[in-house]
């Protein structure tokens, strides 16, 4: 190889070394701002726009699933057999540890004959 010839490979070499060095500082820069950013939805609380009237009727999900259930005369292990479900689930679902998904919540209202909306409706 020349030497015109191995400056170059040197000359390109450290080229593609300086422009990966660029990337890699780009990247981390733009990660650490990405972490410092707050979430869009932090400052968000649907409480500030809520009536004393309203914070008396509000009803947690699992009030609201207990309610429908025994309005509808359904036990706990019914609603569990019907959605496929076990009943500890069901009982999760009512006393609040834990919510159903959203394909249980429609099922749930299939089962109690309401829409979906509705279902939702009842929490606020």
């Amino acid at each position: 190889m020349s030497v015109i010839g191995s400056r170059l490979v040197l000359f390109f070499g450290l080229g593609f070394l300086v422009s990966l060095i660029i990337l890699i500082v780009a990247v981390v820069l733009i990660v650490r701002y990405a972490n410092r950013r707050k979430p869009l939805n932090q400052n968000y609380s649907p409480a500030e726009n809520v009536t004393p009237r309203q914070e008396e009727i509000r009803k947690t999900l699992g009030e609201t699933l207990k309610e429908l259930r025994t309005e509808k005369n359904m036990t706990q292990e019914f609603v569990a057999e019907s959605l496929g479900v076990s009943r500890q689930a069901v009982s999760k679902w009512e006393n609040g540890s834990s919510e159903p998904s959203t394909s249980n919540l429609i099922a749930i209202a299939k089962l109690y004959e309401i829409p979906p909306e509705e279902l939702l409706k009842k929490l606020v």
